[in-house]
């Protein structure tokens, strides 16, 4: 669920993950369930692989926040909450082939209809969702969804196009400053229409892409579990019920609710794990 993926990092923001506060860098690496160029998804995926930083270094940053966060976000101890994240998670993580990593699952006495994940496996799941899942089995998806973002490196992908993103801005303001002749006024704004180019036509496709990825390893996982993937559907379907005001496709992290049951259904149904759903 994810939402926290919506504090993505502009590309006017960075040069790269060192300049910054560890805060802000992990803020804009939350992932998970519920952040393209002219060279296509295949490039910007390459390019992003160059830029990412690399696993220890990520890693060093979401430790520190999470442990950060589970000191300032209380942590729920409703028994049955725990139980059913403590007994659906490490069956994610062996049918994802990382049973032996650090996992931790934690839940958070929060209302929100959220979770999220930070590199490293470190796993927060909000009460309001935990209850707001009918069946263990659409706990084992949004699960499965988190875990994908970790196998796929999704983290680390997104600073290195992040990264990428903002060399290429400033190389081409400093080239557009050098050779045409703006005033600064002209110039800033110049950039600030390029920064906008570049969230809207390479960061946010980016991060949809990511999601609908991690989607499908999620209803991977869940199946290979042993649960029934097509509680994901219903789990968005569910969702999209009660929805009011989200944002246009194409201006947010994530794909629509819409997308997010046309996309799962079709997928599901690819695999004949069970009749046309």
């Amino acid at each position: 669920m994810c939402e926290n993926h919506n504090q993505i990092l502009k590309p006017d923001d960075r040069a790269g993950t060192r300049g910054l506060h560890r805060r802000d860098v992990v803020r804009g690496l939350w992932t998970g369930a519920l952040v393209v160029g002219a060279g296509g998804l295949g490039a910007c995926e390459s390019t992003a692989a160059f830029f990412a930083p690399s696993d220890d270094e990520l890693m060093a940053m979401s430790a520190q926040a999470w442990q950060e966060t589970k000191a300032q976000t209380p942590i729920s101890k409703d028994p049955k909450a725990n139980r059913r994240l403590q007994t659906v998670g490490p069956k994610i993580a062996a049918a994802a082939g990382r049973p032996g990593d650090a996992w931790e699952f934690v839940v958070f006495d929060s209302d929100e209809l959220n979770a999220w994940v930070l590199p490293g496996g470190k796993v927060g799941f909000y009460k309001g969702l935990m209850d707001f899942c009918d069946t263990d089995d659409m706990v084992a998806c949004v699960l499965g969804h988190e875990v994908g973002h970790v196998t796929a490196r999704h983290a680390a992908l997104r600073a290195g196009q992040q990264t990428a993103t903002s060399l290429a801005l400033q190389t081409g303001g400093a080239v557009l400053g050098s050779t045409v002749n703006l005033s600064s006024a002209q110039l800033n704004t110049a950039m600030a229409v390029a920064g906008a180019g570049a969230q809207v036509g390479i960061l946010l496709p980016f991060s949809r892409e990511n999601e609908s990825e991690a989607d499908r390893l999620g209803v991977d996982y869940a199946h290979a579990a042993g649960y029934d993937a097509r509680q994901a559907v219903k789990l968005w379907q569910k969702m999209q019920a009660r929805q009011t005001g989200a944002p246009t496709e194409w201006l947010s992290t994530h794909p629509s609710s819409e997308t997010r049951i046309k996309d799962l259904r079709a997928y599901i149904n690819s695999k004949g794990w069970y009749p046309p759903i």
